[in-house]
């Protein structure tokens, strides 16, 4: 199964439709996405060509591949635009032999065994890192922090790689 993972759209309409153009060309089975997908929230800039209705029109051209969870800035408000459903804080999704939990990753840590994947966005930051588990973290579609670029996580053949909206791969 081919899973693209993006997070941190926040409104933007212009990178939500970069990223699905992503998504269709890399042909992947589904869209997870780490929340925070209308509002840009008080801390962070008004991303470019902020539309969150807009947003939701976009995605609901794929709204039948979408997973999503919650994040800090999404409310009960943007489920009622939203043609599909944001579940719940996590999620997880068993692909190619494979656990993954994902989450936006403003809550508390799941247990999580060895072998895990766990995926977070919020911090805007792509992030590979190896502890009991395997964490890793797209960055963000629209308002990407510390010099990373924006982009996503694609998980195809049992391996995740990063690359940037583009399609140009990332090494972390």
């Amino acid at each position: 199964m081919k899973l693209f993972i993006a997070s941190d759209i926040h409104g933007s309409a212009k990178y939500c439709k970069e990223m699905l153009a992503a998504f269709k060309r890399e042909n992947a089975d589904k869209l997870l996405l780490l929340g925070d997908i209308l509002y840009h929230g008080p801390r962070n800039p008004l991303p470019e060509e902020y539309n969150p209705a807009a947003v939701a029109e976009a995605l609901g051209t794929v709204k039948e591949k979408i997973i999503c969870v919650c994040g800090n800035c999404d409310s009960e408000v943007d489920q009622m635009v939203l043609p599909f459903p944001v579940l719940s804080d996590y999620a997880a999704v068993y692909a190619d032999g494979v656990s993954i939990y994902i989450s936006h990753g403003h809550r508390t840590i799941p247990p999580l065994g060895e072998r895990d994947v766990y995926i977070t966005g919020h911090t805007h930051v792509p992030v590979k890192e190896n502890l009991p588990y395997l964490h890793l973290n797209p960055g963000s579609v629209s308002l990407p922090k510390e010099n990373s670029k924006r982009g996503y996580i694609l998980f195809d053949g049992g391996e995740f790689y990063f690359k940037t909206l583009d399609g140009q791969p990332v090494t972390l």
